[in-house]
């Protein structure tokens, strides 16, 4: 799983696949992948243990799925050795928010805060995600006819059988009937007002209980803090205007509730391990500017080139 920090991103220039699947294997010490621009997926096929998606920790067992957005820090703590399939692919090759018109898996599988980016497979399923990725391996393999298109259709199949169980609660990860009914009008609360709010205690005081009563219910129910889940919001509506806007980021600041832009960069950079010039720069000169012919609203929360100076990333 080891990769060097000069090739860690997805680079078309270099060569790199827009998709890739490797076999993973890891015992029980703690594992941290490096950061990528990539969709990950993990198929755990044996082992348990928590695992990590930015500040939030889940427990997970095999057979199951895990799912991760780009540049998002990721850990893992086995309790028993760890083996499986890593499946990446780049927006260029799919992207889940066009994607999430057809099929919903954006803020399901991906950029869902409020849920474990994660669905448990019982037999039948294992046997499905297995056939879909051998059937990946052959055609990454073999390159036959229009290889890239029935690589792609795979992909799709995977995420939509992911994405239905998911939603019908078969994937064993569907805990919305067992929350505290302040994380649904807390949920509300967030979205209205995460531009201008970003202080637990003023989540707190709409809901008509204490911070540290409501902190308490969102770390057991989600696994993170108030202020996370906060800041969680704020960033993927600052991704969204970087990867599809020219707007200045100063101006995106301020937009979320930052007077202070270098603030902001601190705080994006801690949540993707870059500034946010870069973010856009390398993502966009990658695509080749095909992300800047998105609209430009911001992103919703649906239901359920490596710098050579650290210091300018």
């Amino acid at each position: 799983m080891a990769r060097t920090r000069e090739n860690r991103l997805y680079d078309p220039r270099r060569g790199d696949l827009p998709l890739q699947i490797q076999a993973v294997a890891f015992g029980t010490k703690a594992v941290e992948p490096l950061r990528t621009n990539y969709f990950t997926a993990y198929w755990i096929k044996a082992g348990a243990g928590r695992f990590w998606a930015d500040a939030a920790v889940h427990a997970f067992d095999a057979p199951s799925l895990l799912f991760f957005v780009p540049y998002q820090h990721i850990r893992f703590e086995p309790t028993a050795d760890v083996v499986g399939e890593m499946i990446q692919f780049h927006a260029n090759y799919l992207c889940v928010e066009t994607f999430h018109a057809e099929i919903g898996c954006s803020g399901v599988l991906f950029n869902d805060p409020y849920g474990a980016p994660m669905v448990r497979l019982d037999d039948r399923t294992t046997a499905e995600v297995s056939g879909l990725v051998d059937r990946m391996r052959q055609e990454q393999a073999e390159r036959g006819l229009a290889h890239n298109e029935a690589l792609l259709a795979y992909l799709k199949v995977l995420l939509i059988l992911a994405t239905r169980l998911k939603t019908a609660g078969d994937g064993g990860c569907d805990d919305s009937a067992r929350r505290h009914p302040a994380i649904a009008s807390l949920r509300e609360l967030i979205e209205e007002h995460y531009r201008r709010l970003h202080a637990p205690s003023e989540y707190a005081e709409m809901l008509h209980m204490s911070a540290k009563t409501l902190g308490r219910i969102v770390r057991e129910q989600l696994g993170k803090t108030l202020t996370d889940l906060i800041q969680e919001r704020i960033l993927t509506h600052a991704k969204w205007q970087l990867l599809h806007t020219l707007r200045p980021v100063k101006e995106i600041a301020r937009e979320v509730g930052f007077r202070d832009e270098l603030y902001f960069s601190r705080l994006f950079k801690k949540s993707t391990g870059y500034s946010p010039t870069f973010f856009r720069e390398y993502e966009t000169e990658i695509r080749g500017g095909s992300n800047l012919s998105m609209l430009s609203a911001p992103a919703p929360i649906q239901r359920s080139a490596e710098a050579p100076d650290n210091s300018d990333v």
